[in-house]
């Protein structure tokens, strides 16, 4: 029991509290020998877990345990039907949108095949509120546009918000929802991630509730969906978010989506539906600068019971670079060395857990790491960027990429030389000066069938590798 616990913590751990309660709240997990057996209510979710969580599974035993185990997926009858995500850890509305009366098709109540609503004294999803958000030069368009969304809805539609992980994307369309319900009363609104609304498109399709999910959707005043990214390879699930954008957009309903990435990067969700992203307002969201993290620090400690002195909280913001929630971990440490030790939070505590956390959190980069991220980038392979080739789609890449690895790795320029074809280490150097050249007087480079600032192909390539 006590390593099907650890399991369970290492699973919620990995995938983030939302996605567990989603996918692995309602599994039975059992060790028999050297294989773990994981039992689910259905085939459906059999397979869907054996799909798209083997490798979470695995990875989760060999940290609790130490060893891989074999894992095998069956429908086990002892376990229950999966809890639709309408509890305190679902983004879910909390209140229901109205059910139709009738089901003109088979003309049985529409109803029944609703999300069934919160159990009697269960808690509510608190969300985040768009008071609660630090307003920074980082974020400053998208919170303002966030609050049209509120004040104004259907003004702009669709709202597209993209950023990388932690800048904040979850926390306006939380916002948004939280407020617009507060602003506007009766209005039907639903806020949902990419992966609970496939869960719902499939779940209404093996179950022939596909009427019932359309005129659930379709019928919105507002619809914010979190990380669209999701939907790509998922052909059948873009459909129908296509045309339910257009239903709703044909009635001046207030759309708002988030993204890791721009519409120039979602080519894999279609054209059809990045014409319509582009088409509303898109907002970006930078990683935050200090004066933004100072005030998330100090909204964090306000919610903690044990008190953070200023320079405490400053030097958080200052050695802490990453996203909110690196922010909230180190300040949790902090918290919880001070609890242990019954002594308050000084600032020799704080930097000693600051240069623990630094050295478990930073994994060096790889010249490898390098030249994957240029190539995805600019789609040439490993031994193109290693040839001899001095044509432009060639020699630009092989430049920028031993730029990046003489910025970001701590191999020597003999070293980088050889790795990208043999070169010299004047090579490496002749490349930093040119680069640095084509920056200084903003030179485009191609990738693909575009072109782009140096600036922004430089941009793209370290986002590739931060997400290696």
């Amino acid at each position: 029991m006590e390593i099907v616990a650890a399991l369970h913590a290492k699973l919620k751990e990995r995938l983030g509290a939302h996605r567990y309660e989603l996918w692995f709240a309602a599994t039975r997990l059992r060790v028999d020998g050297n294989e773990l057996v994981l039992g689910t209510s259905n085939a459906f979710y059999r397979d869907w877990l054996r799909t798209h969580f083997r490798r979470d599974v695995e990875a989760a035993c060999l940290e609790v345990l130490g060893c891989p185990l074999a894992i095998r997926f069956h429908v086990d009858p002892h376990v229950s039907a999966r809890p639709t995500c309408t509890g305190s850890d679902s983004r879910e509305p909390a209140c229901p949108l109205p059910a139709p009366a009738r089901d003109r098709r088979t003309g049985r109540d529409a109803a029944a095949r609703q999300p069934a609503p919160p159990a009697a004294g269960r808690p509510r999803r608190r969300y985040l509120q768009l008071d609660q958000f630090v307003e920074g030069e980082s974020n400053k368009l998208a919170f303002m546009s966030a609050q049209m969304a509120v004040r104004r809805p259907g003004k702009v539609t669709p709202l597209l918000i993209y950023g990388p992980t932690g800048s904040g994307k979850s926390h306006l369309l939380e916002g948004v929802y939280a407020a617009a319900r507060n602003r506007h009363q009766g209005a039907r609104a639903m806020y949902m991630t990419a992966e609970r609304f496939t869960s719902h498109f499939l779940e209404a399709l093996g179950g022939r509730g596909l009427p019932s999910f359309r005129q659930q959707y379709r019928g919105l005043d507002l619809l914010l969906v979190d990380d669209i990214h999701f939907f790509a390879g998922k052909k059948a699930t873009r459909v129908e978010l296509l045309y339910t954008v257009d239903t709703l957009l044909s009635r001046g309903r207030q759309l708002v989506f988030s993204s890791d990435r721009p519409p120039s990067e979602l080519l894999s969700l279609g054209a059809d539906l990045v014409t319509r992203l582009k088409g509303g307002l898109v907002c970006h969201l930078e990683p935050h600068d200090y004066a933004t993290r100072v005030g998330i620090v100090a909204g964090m400690c306000r919610e903690i019971d044990v008190a953070f002195p200023e320079d405490v909280q400053l030097l958080v913001a200052s050695r802490a670079s990453g996203d909110a929630r690196e922010l909230s971990g180190v300040l949790n440490r902090i918290q919880l060395q001070s609890l242990a030790h019954e002594q308050p939070v000084t600032l020799a505590m704080a930097e000693a857990v600051l240069s623990e956390h630094l050295h478990e959190s930073t994994r060096p980069v790889r010249l490898l790491d390098v030249q994957k991220a240029v190539c995805d980038l600019f789609g040439v392979g490993p031994d193109s960027l290693r040839s001899r080739c001095n044509s432009d789609g060639v020699s630009q890449p092989r430049m920028l990429a031993m730029w990046l690895a003489r910025k970001h790795t701590r191999a020597a320029l003999s070293e980088i030389g050889h790795f990208f074809g043999r070169k010299s280490h004047s090579s490496v150097i002749s490349a930093q000066k040119k680069v640095q050249r084509w920056m200084d007087g903003h030179q485009q480079v191609i990738v693909g069938q575009n072109r782009f600032e140096v600036e922004e192909a430089i941009r793209r390539a370290e986002s590739l590798m931060r997400t290696a």
